[in-house]
């Protein structure tokens, strides 16, 4: 089998398990990526599948794993990235239904709407800032589909699109350069209490550090940033997780809320 076959046979059966709601498991051995470049491949297979079936094309992509506890949790030294396919966007307030997933988590993110593509390598939280036209308080919604984080391979998370299955998103606010985005204040609430406070810097000291981090991967992938899409930077809240029932509002100082209800 080739690498390509292998791939594209990984992602099938990823592609299978998130139809068919089933609890995360380990890849066979000989479809298990062994290296990033074999993840990527086959989290590119899977976003291909997901638009053929009706996700539609990708709308933007979020970063995670931002922080050093995340990413010993799931055995790598690096942040990773994954595609926000176009139905799973979400403006708040919005209602899902819980059931549709097999356990869903929320993150508190500061999302950046871009109004240029971003293109080449090289990139610092100062070129990219020119690329970003507004921010948006966001909670990113994630499926684990019941992982064994104990034995959480980080290869297999990339391939599974890093577990990415929507965002809501906020008002949008015209970006200023100046802004000391580090000390912008978050916190997620959940019926009424909140859950978990950060700050910008929280996210690899400044969410344009993950920004730029996402265009310069995403130009050795031979892919690129779009203008209008959206980037999730990183959460500023460690992942919850919500059952029916619940309200979920992540709220960003001088940005306003994004609220999910689950029923």
């Amino acid at each position: 089998m080739s690498d390509q076959e292998r791939a594209a046979a990984a992602a099938k059966r990823l592609f299978d398990e998130h139809r068919t709601g089933e609890r995360c498991s380990a890849l066979p051995p000989d479809l298990r990526p062994r290296n990033l470049d074999e993840a990527h491949a086959i989290q590119d297979c899977l976003q291909r599948l997901n638009e053929a079936h009706g996700l539609g094309p990708l709308a933007g992509w979020k970063v995670a794993l931002t922080t050093p506890v995340m990413q010993r949790l799931a055995g790598i030294d690096h942040p990773c990235a994954g595609g926000i396919h176009e139905r799973y966007v979400y403006r708040s307030p919005v209602t899902l239904a819980a059931a549709d997933y097999v356990r869903i988590g929320v993150e508190a993110e500061i999302a950046v709407r871009l109004s240029a593509d971003l293109a080449g390598s090289g990139h610092t939280r100062a070129s990219v800032a020119g690329a970003v036209a507004a921010l948006m308080p966001a909670i990113e919604i994630v499926d684990d589909r019941g992982v064994d984080y104990d034995a959480l391979d980080g290869l297999a998370l990339v391939a599974d699109n890093s577990f990415n299955f929507g965002v809501v998103l906020g008002p949008e606010t015209a970006y200023r350069p100046g802004l000391d985005l580090p000390a912008v204040s978050g916190r997620m609430s959940i019926n009424g209490e909140v859950v978990g406070e950060g700050t910008g810097d929280t996210v690899m000291g400044h969410p344009f550090e993950a920004l730029a981090w996402l265009a310069g991967g995403l130009e050795a992938r031979g892919r690129g940033l779009l203008a209008g899409q959206i980037v999730m930077t990183g959460s500023i809240v460690a992942t919850k997780w919500p059952a029916a029932g619940d309200e979920v509002v992540v709220d960003v100082d001088g940005m306003g809320e994004a609220r999910l209800r689950l029923e």
